[in-house]
């Protein structure tokens, strides 16, 4: 029972200037909030510890109370390294206020790189961030003015290039399961997702430092079954109990979403017709029967309930980043999840799988896309999301679809009769002459060949050699003062310029 401890005694162990890696994605999934929490509590109470550093690969948090928001005061945390910020809005205001130093590294990079540092490799090498905001010939993942250091270097090998991006030293991890046992051996069963929890453990152990494990239950030694271990005890040093934890911010627990029970996906309620219906409607054209799939955050999440509606979801094999493989992903806060899962895998090694060009297709939203083809979907204005997993996917899939509204902010529309008409315009422009920050390069697409559409509303693009094509438009929308008169940029119109089926509209 040695292991076994409170949470004070476990954070005890932390001291001032340590980097705490944490396990977590957004929603609650496989995050040790109660740790955090009482983390913050700890802090606001004694000062103590200060001036972490935070390594994390997913955003963790639900936008509210969960995560790293946690943790968002002034000297408590002193640099934040993280995969995505969005679920986390006080630690990004922190950032905002250059209160703390922010980097945003690509998902992907950040759980291989628990890998490399747990395998005693110098950094993680890819193309991946090459020629976006992460290279460092652009921002190299800085996103404020006090974040100076140089995370990520340009280098070499045989004639191309890569960047690398060198390890960092762990000094504490916290990682999360559901069930430990006496030796401190974690298993995963009420979980929805695993993550990278493995190699967190392995990399902190490996670098010298402590493993903090946070788990619903405690059982004796020999009563999980080996095959069961998602976390061995051999490289868990403390296991602090939460008999409260959760399965996600909402929900105690959902046998569907931890795949221990099956259910048809007619349950799904369908989603109701509106612009984002539309999109996910002919997004879904893209798709081909046994297409491996990701689906980012957002409106490209709708496409599974447009399959599942029409019928046709058990043709497809969705996959998410964090691991899940097969079911339904879920959308809204707890993004990273799937109803029904067929497999569930190290995120790590899921991202192996997409930046080994797995990946026949994603669906990505975006924020900004300029004559380049160049989107933003990561940081405008004082708004700060970071990128996620999207460089990872988008730079090594075969085919990249990107789906959003065609303006934001007040947009009103109506949708009848088979056609869509604008109500009210949108008062921010999505088509821009140039992206406040670039996360994915449309001239790095053209020189790997890569096939990229644009899919919203109102029209559809396809990014060519010479810019972005205007390839199809919507019944019911008015070329000159709808599209072209919305947009900073005047884009090639295609010789035959298609309407969009009808039956998206109905």
């Amino acid at each position: 029972m040695a292991k076994i401890v409170s949470v004070e005694e476990a954070l005890a162990q932390i001291k001032d200037n340590d980097t705490v890696a944490i396990q977590g994605s957004g929603g609650g999934v496989c995050e040790p909030t109660f740790i955090l929490k009482k983390l913050g509590e700890k802090y606001c109470r004694e000062k103590s510890p200060k001036n972490l550093t935070l390594l994390h690969a997913n955003g963790i948090g639900d936008r509210d109370t969960y995560g790293t928001d946690a943790l968002a005061y002034p000297g408590l945390v002193k640099r934040d390294i993280a995969g995505h910020w969005g679920m986390a809005p006080k630690m990004a205001q922190l950032a905002l206020e250059e209160k703390i130093e922010a980097y945003n590294l690509p998902q992907g990079v950040i759980s291989q790189m628990f890998q490399t540092i747990a395998s005693g490799k110098p950094g993680v090498i890819t193309k991946t961030g090459l020629h976006t905001f992460i290279d460092p010939r652009i921002e190299g993942g800085k996103m404020n003015k006090s974040a100076k250091e140089d995370l990520v270097k340009v280098i070499e090998i045989d004639g191309e290039e890569w960047l690398y991006y060198p390890n960092i030293k762990i000094d504490v991890a916290i990682v999360r399961g559901t069930t430990a046992d006496t030796k401190g051996n974690i298993s995963s069963e009420e979980e929805a997702a695993i993550l990278e929890g493995i190699s967190i453990a392995q990399a902190a152990h490996n670098c010298g430092g402590i493993v903090i494990a946070q788990v619903k239950y405690i059982a004796e030694h020999g009563t999980i079954n080996p095959k069961d271990v998602t976390i061995p005890g051999i490289y868990v040093d403390y296991v602090v109990q939460d008999p409260d934890q959760q399965i996600t911010c909402d929900r105690v627990y959902d046998p569907m979403l931890a795949g221990n029970v099956r259910a048809p996906f007619e349950r799904i309620p369908p989603l109701p017709l509106s612009s984002r219906k539309v999109i996910a409607r002919r997004a879904a054209k893209e798709l081909k029967k046994g297409d491996i799939i990701n689906l980012g955050v957002g409106i490209p999440a709708g496409i599974a309930a447009v399959a599942a509606e029409d019928g046709y979801i058990s043709d497809l094999n969705f996959t998410i980043e964090q691991g899940l493989i097969g079911g339904m992903p879920m959308g809204g806060v707890i993004f990273g999840v799937s109803y029904c899962p067929e497999a569930v895998v190290d995120q790590s090694l899921q991202f192996n799988f997409y930046d080994g060009g797995g990946l026949d297709v994603c669906f990505l939203g975006f924020a900004q896309i300029d004559k380049e083809g160049n989107v933003n979907s990561s940081k405008t204005g004082n708004l700060l999301s970071g990128c996620g997993g999207a460089i990872n996917i988008s730079q090594n899939a075969k085919k990249v679809v990107f789906c959003g509204t065609f303006t934001a902010k007040g947009l009103e529309q109506d949708i009848s009769n088979n056609e869509i008409k604008i109500v009210k315009e949108g008062s921010i422009k999505k088509l821009v002459n140039k992206v406040d920050q670039i996360t994915f390069s449309g001239n790095y697409a053209k020189s790997i060949n890569q096939e990229v559409y644009y899919i919203t509303e109102r029209c559809v693009f396809k990014l060519a050699n010479e810019g972005l094509c205007l390839t199809e438009i919507a019944p019911g929308i008015d070329l000159q003062r709808d599209i072209l008169e919305q947009m900073e940029f005047e884009p090639i119109i295609a010789e035959n310029l298609k309407v969009m089926d009808r039956n998206f509209f109905e």
